[in-house]
């Protein structure tokens, strides 16, 4: 029942996915304890080191600079901020730093640079260290994963399929290639997506194919619910309910029943007796902390007495993969290549983004 499959089908997973909840919650339970300590939830906390200014158009994101919402940009972190945060973050249960910039790739120089101290500095902590910086070439990935990194965060978001309805600054092969740039070193995957953007029940299904076919599958598989904020196309978008959430995760777990499931954006909307489902369903991964880079999240001591209730352990840090040696700038043999690739830009517009454009609304 828990062997890795490469060849999933959107019908089958579409029939996983539709069984009667009962069913699928035991189906879903025992993959997830054939394959992981179910008492054990990897914790982890996202840092915004870079806020706002995004040229893509991702329809759900408040920090792309073309929209009108209340985000407050800020400029590239310091190191010595970033280390602090992650001190505390290590403090409070984590085991995990992902530094998010609102960049749509990287590029080589001075802020690059200072990131790839980030890594080495949290990694020295003794942390596992995650990144979503946007697209990456393999030298850019090598370089990253020689400072100490431990995962890529890149998620697909959605279907293929529905891709070209949520995003037209970039294509979903790029999100592909991406990865693929990340598998050519040896940093761990970290690539989901959100639920509830107007999706139909395909779209969900056709995302799972798409991850359950990257051979390897990605380590951790990161579930959000939209949260829907004013000023972006999706504002005015209901949320799901937390049904739909813990079929997600029970799908989610059974295809792929090695890959930590992370129940991610979205958590202040679930009750906990939600949560606990969708950590019975095979999530086994959460984000900490008050915030998602932007967007809200629960406190993490409201967590922590979440976890003692429910009788759950914090993950220690590499437990599933030992961790990575951090090479000092100076002793580094990779070097920048002042790399141009040429990211793809799709011809077609998106007419809600369009309108999200030029619709600045009068706030109090």
């Amino acid at each position: 029942m828990s062997k890795t499959r490469h060849d999933w089908t959107k019908e089958e997973i579409l029939a996983i996915y539709n069984k009667p909840l009962m069913e699928l919650l035991y189906e879903a339970a025992t993959v997830h304890r054939k394959c992981h300590d179910p008492n054990t939830v990897q914790v982890s906390t996202l840092l915004s080191i870079k806020t706002g200014g995004c040229p893509e158009d991702c329809g759900y994101c408040p920090q792309a600079a073309r929209y009108h919402t209340d985000i407050e940009t800020n400029d590239l972190m310091t190191v010595s901020h970033v280390k602090a945060q992650a001190l505390r973050a290590k403090a409070s249960g984590s085991s995990r730093v992902c530094m998010g910039a609102a960049w749509r790739n990287v590029k080589d120089g001075p802020e690059f640079d200072q990131v790839l101290e980030m890594v080495r500095t949290i990694n020295k902590l003794d942390m596992e260290v995650c990144c979503t910086l946007g697209m990456l070439t393999e030298n850019q990935a090598k370089r990253l994963a020689e400072a100490g990194l431990y995962a890529y965060n890149h998620n697909l978001d959605t279907s293929e399929d529905y891709y070209k309805d949520v995003i037209s600054t970039r294509a979903f092969e790029d999100r592909l290639k991406t990865i693929d740039n990340v598998r050519k070193s040896n940093v761990t995957v970290c690539s989901g997506g959100i639920i509830g953007m107007g999706e139909k029940l395909e779209d969900r299904a056709g995302m799972l194919v798409a991850l359950s076919s990257l051979n390897p599958q990605p380590e951790s598989v990161p579930i959000n619910a939209l949260v829907a904020v004013e000023g972006t196309p999706m504002e005015n978008i209901e949320p799901i309910s937390i049904w739909e959430m813990i079929r997600m995760v029970a799908t989610t777990r059974i295809v792929m029943p090695e890959t930590q499931v992370r129940l991610s954006a979205g958590r202040t909307q679930m009750s906990r007796e939600g949560q606990a489902m969708c950590f019975f369903a095979g999530a086994n991964s959460i984000f900490a902390g008050d915030k998602l880079l932007t967007t809200p999240n629960p406190d993490v001591n409201d967590d922590m007495e979440m976890f003692k209730l429910l009788g759950l352990n914090p993950q220690k840090p590499f437990t599933k993969i030992s961790q990575p040696k951090t090479v000092e700038a100076q002793d580094s043999e990779l070097k920048p290549l002042g790399e141009k690739p040429k990211w793809s830009r799709p011809a077609h517009s998106i007419a809600r983004n369009e309108m999200a454009k030029t619709t600045i609304k009068t706030r109090e």
